[in-house]
């Protein structure tokens, strides 16, 4: 058997292959198309009421396979080797035709369940197979099928005529323009009714069993990327008595690690940083009693949860609010990735809800431009004032995602199109929704962030809202979001979303301080050690706190910022860093300041100003609460909240603390909470407990 094969080799090798014979070509097409009308004809006859749930081809088009090969037996001889060629156009028409079947090619899966009952010259289009000079004409889809679909139709009744499951290479002729329209049209009701049903709840869960099965969503896993930034360390008061650092607002690493655990994994420990955590929350600090000073400073002193031998201090801000009819008139730019990575519920659906939202809060006279990219970039909506809802909601229902990221190019014409309609006297900002995914354009981030920053120097801000998973790159977008002044936030639900650009649309929008800088001095005679519970990415030098030449975070109304030290008395034991050998102490602190424990700065610029303006505030012994529950409610829960940041970033610094522990503080410090806000992290806190450390692979 071994010798024969061998022979059959070098057969075929020494054989030049012939040209394909024409009858025997045209014979196969019209062999296999006569065989699909069988088929249709048997499905017509047999398909019974309701929807099934889909069955594979596999088998059937094995069987068909077989009847039309059986057609054609074929010798190895060299006078028929013309014969197996024309036996490969067969195939080739095989496959086409299980694509007809399955609904696979453009166009067609859309009215096929229909074709059946139209005659064969329905239609005015032909859809084509361009095969040397013979072709199969194929019926158009029927006129009447033309009209884009409303999207409100009957999901369970389409159900049984299966969606286009990826786009197929044409074999020839492209379908006709009214085969395109009609495609174009279900496409995207289908997809209005697959946002509605995964993201809005607005259709009847009462789907046919098998249907989601029709339209799979593939995400990436693994693929996020976060900053790795090590932890601030501890250190000695001796040695380095002041900590400066920016102002940040952002909220976005919340969203993500309560995403994580809501799907019963643990985040990723860079995904984790305390300060947005803690900043999440409101808190209801004091604001000065008159517009001049933005905020005033409140500060506190508890005693560590999760160390006897260390001290809390708060730090907290809160911006004044403002009114919506003192809000200033706001140019807003949307720039929507509309890629093929963000083809998911989580992703373009989601965000499609959360513009509606936020559209739906502006005032009539504010501004709204859309700009897409995907591949290149283009206005979708020039500036168009929020009065016309009707106008700006066609626009966002019309995208669709897909082709590569060419966010560079977006970000041109979206800061191209704000400065053209440039209020000198509002607020001009573009928001860039996306899943970071920058791939074709200025994809470099370095370029990224040089751009940004220059283009903040004209008055027009980024915001950056972050969607979606597996493929998310928040360490992009927090960048882009601080170099351009603006905040960072990632939506994840429906409710996140109306929480950040409804609930605290002021506060997102609209600053009333920019560049605000904080400086803690720690005094030496009162504090051995110290170290700064996040803020990461938001360090700065020394001196850059007077150089208002140095970016930093800005303020909106009715923003609330947050920062925790934990530092030890000097009286306590267990220094964590040992004095220098053959390095003199420092001075002990002159009579008039040794009830000081530390002194606090705070630095910002007014919106319309340059030069920056001071605020101090000495801390002594008034701010220290000597027992933990004596803390007011915020305190002591943003002390939770920080306690459960250390506990997922791995506990280096909380021993033996708990996620009960976490539990029984955040309880006992819920205070006014109208939104429950603080009870949803009670339930985070208990998912926590359960979770997974690493998401399961999909299969």
């Amino acid at each position: 058997m071994t010798d024969e094969l061998e022979k059959l080799k070098a057969a075929f090798r020494q054989e030049r292959a012939s040209d394909p014979d024409p009858d025997a070509r045209h014979a196969a097409i019209h062999a296999a198309m006569l065989q699909f009308e069988e088929l249709e004809q048997e499905k017509s006859e047999t398909a019974g009421q309701g929807s099934a749930a889909p069955v594979r081809l596999k088998t059937r088009a094995g069987e068909f396979a077989a009847r039309i090969l059986r057609r054609f037996s074929m010798t190895l001889t060299r006078s028929r080797l013309s014969y197996i060629l024309a036996g490969s156009v067969s195939l080739a028409a095989i496959v086409l035709v299980v694509n007809l079947n399955s609904g696979n090619l453009p166009g067609l899966s859309s009215w096929r369940g229909k074709q059946q009952e139209q005659p064969a010259s329905a239609g005015g289009g032909l859809l084509s197979l361009h095969s040397g000079e013979s072709e199969v004409p194929v019926p158009a889809p029927p006129m009447e099928e033309l009209a884009e679909p409303d999207v409100s139709y009957d999901v369970a009744a389409d159900s049984s005529a299966a969606p286009a499951s990826g786009a197929v290479a044409p074999m020839a002729a492209a379908p006709s323009l009214a085969a395109r329209k009609m495609t174009d049209g279900r496409a995207r009701s289908m997809q209005k009714t697959r946002e509605l049903r995964s993201v809005g709840g607005l259709v009847s869960s009462n789907i046919a069993p098998g249907t989601d099965a029709l339209t799979p969503v593939y995400q990436d896993q693994g693929r996020d990327r976060f900053s790795n930034v090590p932890d601030n360390p501890v250190k000695r008061v001796a040695d380095d008595p002041v900590s400066t650092f920016s102002a940040d607002v952002d909220t976005a690493s919340y969203a993500f690690i309560r995403g994580s655990l809501n799907m019963g994994v643990l985040p990723p420990k860079d995904a984790v940083r305390i300060e947005e955590m803690i900043n999440y929350f409101d808190y209801d600090y004091p604001v000065p009693a008159d517009r001049s000073q933005p905020f005033k400073a409140d500060v506190s002193i508890m005693p560590t949860p999760w160390n006897a031998e260390t001290r809390l201090l708060r730090i907290g801000i809160k911006g004044y609010e403002i009114e919506r009819a003192e809000a200033p008139k706001a140019n807003l730019v949307f720039l929507i990735d509309t890629s093929g990575s963000m083809d998911a519920p989580d992703k373009l659906p989601l965000l499609r809800q959360a513009f509606r939202m936020l559209v739906s809060n502006l005032r009539p006279d504010d501004l709204v431009s859309i700009v897409t990219y995907a591949g290149s970039a283009g206005t979708v909506l020039e500036p168009t004032k929020a009065s016309e809802t009707g106008k700006i909601m066609a626009a966002l229902d019309n995208l669709s995602a897909g082709g590569s990221t060419a966010g560079g190019e977006g970000i041109r014409q979206a800061y191209q199109l704000a400065e053209e309609h440039m209020d000198k006297t509002g607020i001009n900002r573009v928001i860039l929704a996306t899943d970071g995914d920058f791939n074709v354009g200025i994809s470099d981030p370095e370029q990224l962030k040089d751009f940004v920053e220059r283009k903040r120097d004209t008055g027009v801000t980024l915001s950056v809202l972050g969607f979606g998973r597996g493929n998310y790159n928040d360490l992009l977008m927090q960048e882009l979001a601080q170099n351009g002044n603006g905040n960072a936030s990632y939506i994840d639900t429906l409710s996140e979303a109306r929480k950040v650009l409804v609930d605290e649309a002021s506060s997102t929008l609209f600053p009333i301080a920019k560049d605000v800088k904080f400086q803690v001095e720690f005094n030496p005679a009162e504090v051995s050690e110290y170290r700064l519970i996040g803020y990461e990415t938001r360090k700065l030098e020394r001196e850059d706190f007077n150089n208002d030449k140095v970016d930093a975070g800005d303020i909106g109304a009715g923003h609330t910022v947050t920062a925790l030290y934990e530092f030890r008395p000097a009286s306590a034991s267990g220094a964590l860093i040992e004095p220098l050998r053959y390095q003199s102490e420092a001075k002990p602190a002159s009579a008039d300041t040794t009830d000081e424990i530390a002194f606090l700065k705070i630095r910002y610029k007014l919106p319309d100003e340059d030069v920056s303006k001071l605020i101090t505030t000495p801390i002594g012994a008034d701010a220290v609460k000597d027992k933990i529950p004596d803390a007011s409610n915020d305190t002591r829960f943003a002390a939770a909240v920080a306690g459960f940041g250390e506990i997922l970033k791995g506990g280096k610094y909380t021993g033996t603390y708990s996620l009960d522990d976490v539990l029984a503080l955040a309880a006992s410090a819920r205070g006014n909470d109208p939104y429950n806000y603080r009870g949803s992290f009670l339930e985070l806190v208990r998912l926590a407990k359960s979770a997974g450390a690493m998401e399961p692979l999909k299969k």
